[in-house]
């Protein structure tokens, strides 16, 4: 089973509002992304980021795929931190949105810094919450943390009961039951066109499959498995630039080992989806300088 990694603290929840008076203004090039790619949470960032076309605008350092502090944080963020609060408690944890201007903190909230980037500078790439659709974006971000991730962590908990491993497993294959559903009839989640809905469930996905598999009997992962219209589009959309290019398959596996205090479940033989095939295109993350 996966120990949790610290998350950065959530008093940094400043916005980037829509000019100087906000404090944080929407000025390209002054902002960054400290990124971990073997982190969901990261590798969420950078898709979006990758979807947005930020490349030029909002500058991405990658972090090494294991915190490498004592305290579970990172080193090269310790500075932004005491920078943004005098003996700041706790690790540098990412994801971080900084500001390159101050050196400062702005958010380590990530669906607020994906709001932000999106409203504030994604005028020119994919429009990841079409009009009205913000509220059921929300709703599949709620399912994806709790009814995949933490319903597929909590059902190869080898500390648990049988009865609460089942019940979790239930509620992890209602969620992708009612995915399968949907893709029954549309391409993507919400319907013909790429949302951050999509975002979200495809690093839920990749988590299922590289992280959350290694803990779940043969039998659990058969049924996961059974969802084949769900699995096709998970392949599909590793095929897309701005999703396939951003994996670190390998950090993956190192951010897991590193800090996984579970044992390995029958289900751990097989992957159900080959991530490690070539995306049709590459297009890797840019680091600003």
């Amino acid at each position: 089973m996966p120990t949790p990694l610290p998350t950065a603290a959530q008093s940094f929840r400043a916005r980037i509002g829509g000019d100087a008076r906000s404090g944080y203004p929407a000025v390209p090039h002054r902002y960054r992304l400290h990124l971990a790619l073997s982190c969901p949470r990261g590798l969420e960032i950078a898709v979006a980021h990758g979807l947005l076309g930020l490349g030029d605008t909002v500058a991405v350092t990658l972090l090494p795929a294991v915190p490498d502090a004592p305290d579970g944080g990172y080193l090269a963020l310790r500075p932004l931190y005491e920078a943004s609060c005098h003996r700041h408690p706790g690790p540098a944890a990412g994801p971080v949105l900084s500001d390159d201007w101050t050196g400062r903190v702005v958010s380590t909230c990530t669906h607020e810094i994906i709001g932000d980037l999106a409203r504030r500078f994604g005028d020119h790439g994919a429009d990841l919450y079409p009009h009205g659709a913000r509220d059921a974006v929300e709703d599949v971000r709620r399912l994806c943390e709790k009814d995949i991730d933490a319903a597929a962590q909590r059902a190869g908990r080898t500390d648990a009961d049988r009865a609460t491993r089942e019940a979790a497993l239930n509620t992890l294959l209602r969620a992708l039951d009612s995915v399968e559903r949907r893709l029954s009839w549309q391409e993507y989640v919400l319907g013909d066109r790429l949302t951050l809905a999509d975002v979200h469930l495809w690093v839920s996905l990749v988590q299922l499959d590289t992280v959350h598999r290694w803990h779940l009997d043969a039998a659990a992962v058969h049924r996961v498995t059974g969802h084949p219209r769900l699995w096709s589009y998970a392949r599909r959309l590793r095929e897309h630039p701005a999703f396939g290019s951003r994996l670190d398959l390998d950090g993956i596996v190192l951010r897991h080992h590193a800090h996984c205090r579970g044992r390995e479940a029958a289900g751990a033989a097989v992957p159900i989806l080959d991530w490690t095939a070539e995306a049709a295109v590459r297009e890797p993350v840019r680091q600003g300088e």
